[in-house]
């Protein structure tokens, strides 16, 4: 294999695609950040692939900030990812500790559960799940959505954690039984800390996941003092096809994107080996 890719034809072949995909990538970002430069004039007198005229309209950021109230959908979906990531992650942690170092009866029938559960998709539950959260009075509540976004990621968390709780040496514990440490103690202390990769690796898996989160968000939430940025953007969206105000939508659709675009280029490397140390035992 390593003979392979010092063949300089393969090499040269390997930078081609990269490059090509890099390209695919990263093109609609550009053409979407010089849409939001744009006016209304420029879009409809010329082409849309056409670049921005001078100047550039950077106010189409702080128009859709304040007057079409992108701030406060990007508050609300700072909470609810950031709640739910939190929640998430306190629930994946203990839970795949548990069955991690702890086996009991019916425990890997728990565990295949909740791997199974990775299969089946929430959206499916949709109906009985809305009625529920119209009994606890959690419609078009932030709560209501922490919620569910934590039960949707909480399977991959424990998949991912138990893989780490089972790979760490027996004999730390036993180390931190002798010294008197409770299991809370050696919990806290020693595994929690030693799963920080893994931690890291579904925090941000989560994250992503909740920001984008359209479906539920827009079913559980139509109250737009609380809608979330997708659920905002879309409804800004379908707004402006009939206000033509095409250069505020691609701001809108900018600031969207850049949080997960900087989260991830910062802890791109944990992402990936987080999940491969998990991977195995």
């Amino acid at each position: 294999m390593n003979q392979t890719l010092k063949n300089p034809v393969i090499k040269l072949l390997i930078w081609v695609i990269l490059l090509l995909w890099s390209i695919a990538v990263l093109y609609p970002l550009l053409w979407t950040l010089l849409g939001s430069l744009k006016n209304n004039k420029q879009f409809f007198l010329n082409s849309p692939w056409s670049l921005p005229h001078f100047p550039l309209l950077w106010s189409n950021f702080s128009n859709v900030w304040t007057t079409y109230h992108l701030g406060t959908y990007f508050t609300n979906s700072l909470v609810v990812a950031g709640g739910s990531t939190l929640l998430g992650l306190i629930l994946s942690a203990t839970t795949a500790y548990i069955l991690g170092r702890y086996p009991f009866k019916g425990s890997k029938l728990l565990f295949m559960t909740y791997i199974a559960s990775l299969a089946v998709p929430l959206q499916l539950a949709i109906i009985p799940l809305f009625f529920l959260m119209q009994d606890l009075h959690l419609i078009n509540k932030p709560l209501g959505l922490i919620l569910v976004y934590t039960a949707q990621t909480l399977p991959f968390g424990i998949f991912l954690l138990v893989g780490f709780y089972k790979a760490l040496p027996k004999e730390l514990e036993e180390a931190a039984v002798i010294d008197g440490a409770s299991y809370f103690g050696t919990f806290f202390r020693i595994m929690l800390p030693l799963s920080q990769p893994g931690l890291i690796a579904v925090a941000i898996t989560n994250v992503l996941a909740n920001w984008n989160e359209y479906f539920f968000g827009s079913i559980l939430i139509n109250d737009s003092a609380h809608y979330t940025v997708p659920v905002g953007v879309a409804i800004m969206q379908a707004e402006f096809q009939y206000r033509t105000e095409w250069g505020p939508l691609f701001a809108a659709l900018m600031i969207t994107t850049i949080p997960t675009l900087i989260f991830y280029i910062i802890f791109q490397r944990q992402i990936a080996s987080g999940i491969t140390a998990g991977s195995v035992k």
